[in-house]
């Protein structure tokens, strides 16, 4: 009797393990490129990981009545109908090492360069709980850019969202480039973000930080053109994930979204593909959540650390009302326009400082900066109002003080030039407010 029970239990005990040790698998019904339908994984939650057979993994984005959708994240080969999936019973996270700074990596932790995964990978979520907001406090510190526009002009802080936004060609890499050129011998964690790049121009930014000394506290987490779309959607996700990492450690990050308009376009392909109810230029009617959950991340800490974000979006035409530019400029604390008009007269960095803003401003500035800055602002605004209006009129008809202001303005303008990577320190740019002064701007 006793050898019955302890049978029974054994079995019973093996059953368990067994069906612990069970995944839950299914068949392939449909393929619509990288989207993938399922059926009989009925127990899939959102987001997990799925594997297709041993070529083929991704994720559940979608759980419909009688099948899930798979977003594929990695193809090794052509998936078919009828083949087999695997649901793993975990949440599809990213891989980081700890020995990323300094190369170019992906979200599954591989040298894009070397052509390896790193040492010392680990997952990290994708998905996180946004940051409390009473664990937020006050943006109060400057995050020198040394760019005398931006840091003169419409200062960016510590923990700030900053866009910078026109259109192709205009420098707006450039000026993330700079600002993280800055940061050299500095205590702030960059990572910069390549969103549908190609991966000569990923290369080409490698090599200028590289031979600057920059990689040494930068990551470059880039998404390629050729990539998977799902891939190039996570990957923003992802780089806050690795921010939030450094940010709990306490320590200052910047993160360069480079750019959210692909990205925007990225989220709507996807979507069109699953079927989803397009909603205005046919982007997912959560396209607004989407950008929001992902730049809401940028704060400082009440532990002393913080993530700054500089997001990237291209505009046509200088056209900076349109949906996707309109949504960002609402999620962040203000927008650096770069003009294509500018740039093609030399005035670079092309920012249209008229249509500028930081609203943060003399908030996180040093008490000397904030007492140079605003009147230069406010009369190289006034300068170019009255250029548009004299730009044609002749000199001998305007007054002299009139024609004075407008010397002055034109030399101001002068000033605000900078080649790339010709950063100055706050030291420089007080220096060149007190020539300006001694000089009276002529």
């Amino acid at each position: 009797m006793e050898h019955t029970i302890n049978s029974v239990i054994e079995e019973k005990i093996a059953g368990i393990k067994a069906g612990a040790n069970a995944y839950a698998t299914g068949r392939v019904r449909l393929v619509r490129e990288y989207i993938v339908e399922i059926t009989g994984l009925d127990g899939a939650a959102y987001f997990e990981r799925v594997l297709i057979g041993d070529h083929a993994e991704g994720y559940v984005d979608a759980v419909r009545q009688d099948c899930v959708l798979v977003a594929l994240t990695r193809m090794e080969g052509k998936v078919h109908i009828g083949d087999r999936a695997v649901a793993t019973g975990k949440e599809f996270a990213a891989q980081y090492s700890p020995y990323s700074l300094g190369h170019i990596v992906d979200i599954f932790g591989e040298d894009k360069l070397a052509g390896k995964r790193l040492d010392g990978l680990y997952d990290i979520p994708i998905e996180e709980e946004p940051i409390p907001i009473m664990d937020r406090t006050t943006v109060n510190r400057p995050l020198h850019t040394g760019i005398t526009g931006i840091d003169m002009l419409y200062p960016i802080g510590r923990g700030q969202r900053q866009l910078i936004i026109g259109d192709k060609k205009t420098g707006k890499t450039q000026i993330a480039l700079d600002t993280i050129y800055n940061q050299r011998g500095g205590d702030v964690t960059c990572i910069y973000v390549a969103i549908g790049k190609t991966k000569k121009d990923v290369k080409d930014i490698y090599s200028q930080l590289l031979s600057r000394g920059v990689m040494d506290y930068t990551i470059i987490l880039a998404a390629f053109n050729d990539d998977c779309a799902p891939v190039l959607q996570n990957t923003p996700y992802a780089a806050m994930s690795i921010a939030r990492s450094f940010l709990k450690e306490g320590k200052d990050v910047l993160v360069v979204l480079d750019d959210l308009k692909r990205h925007a376009d990225v989220c709507r392909e996807i979507a069109l593909l699953m079927g989803k109810t397009p909603g205005r230029d046919a982007y997912p009617p959560d396209i607004f959540y989407a950008h929001s959950r992902m730049l809401e991340l940028g704060c400082q800490h009440k532990n002393g650390g913080s993530i700054t974000v500089l997001p990237i979006c291209e505009t046509k035409s200088g056209d900076i009302t349109d949906f996707i530019s309109t949504n960002i400029i609402s999620i962040t604390d203000g927008q650096i326009v770069l003009s294509a008009k500018n740039f093609e007269k030399g005035q670079k960095p092309a920012i249209n400082y008229g249509l500028s803003v930081s609203r943060l401003g003399g908030a996180v500035q040093t008490p000397e900066m904030k007492k140079a800055g605003p009147p230069i602002r406010r009369e190289l605004l006034s300068y170019l109002e009255q250029k548009e209006i004299f730009e044609l009129a002749n000199a001998d008809e305007m007054s002299e003080s009139l024609r004075r202001r407008m010397r002055r303005g034109a030399v101001i303008l002068q000033l605000l030039k900078q080649p790339k990577f010709a950063v100055r320190s706050p030291e420089a740019m007080l220096e060149l407010c007190r020539r300006l002064e001694e000089g009276d701007g002529e």
